[in-house]
């Protein structure tokens, strides 16, 4: 699948999703976009993710010191994108715990800051990049992936018009993951899945893949 059919189906996606009689097409559209922002390994999609492009022979030193045009490095992409999807699939849809918290790898992620790394300067993004582990980080962005696909299977139609609670937004404060609450918190569950788990993804997976491409200068 290229990038140019991606869209097509999520804008598709985005004409069907609060309509009940299209909700078993809008569950299983809802995989196959997700599955294309994430490594194949976590899903039966059979082809090349776009993930998948990205983590093609790349090396470590490519990944945490390439940049590209906003300063971003490809450490700074997976880890924002990986943050925001965590967040917003798990305190906010299921009323969980973050994978981040659950799964323990944070410790090995040699991270300091729990965040989406939004108020980072371009000097604070390659300081991050240069200390975060490359493998947890893989691996943490996997568990979410998995985790993600797991509650979407959950879902049904009701949820997808589901507002979010003010206990579940304060707990993105509580929890040191402060990001763009204003804008995600006035979304609904349906709005969740457009956004930071497909469309966000595919924005930091081009960056990333802009930043691979022009490579260490």
């Amino acid at each position: 699948m290229d990038r140019k059919v991606w869209n097509a189906q999520l804008k598709y996606l985005r004409s069907i999703i609060l309509k009940k009689s299209f909700f078993n097409e809008s569950i299983d559209l809802c995989l196959k976009l997700h599955a294309m922002v994430h490594s194949s390994n976590i899903s039966d999609i059979g082809l090349e993710t776009f993930e998948d492009d990205l983590w093609k022979d790349l090396d470590e030193l490519t990944f945490k010191r390439a940049v590209q045009k906003k300063g971003r490095t490809i450490a700074y992409g997976i880890w924002h994108s990986t943050r925001i999807e965590d967040i917003t699939m798990n305190i906010l849809v299921n009323n969980d715990q973050q994978v981040l918290v659950s799964s323990g790898v944070y410790e090995r992620l040699n991270s300091k800051i729990t965040d989406t790394g939004n108020s980072l300067s371009e000097e604070e993004i390659l300081h991050f990049s240069n200390a975060i582990n490359m493998i947890a980080l893989k691996e943490y962005r996997d568990l979410v992936g998995e985790k993600t696909r797991d509650i979407i299977n959950k879902l049904k139609f009701e949820d997808f018009k589901r507002k979010f609670s003010e206990d579940s937004l304060k707990r993105i404060i509580d929890e040191k993951a402060v990001w763009l609450i204003d804008f995600w918190g006035k979304k609904n569950v349906a709005g969740i899945i457009l956004m930071p788990a497909t469309r966000h993804n595919l924005v930091h997976l081009n960056e990333s893949m802009e930043a691979k491409k022009r490579g260490i200068k």
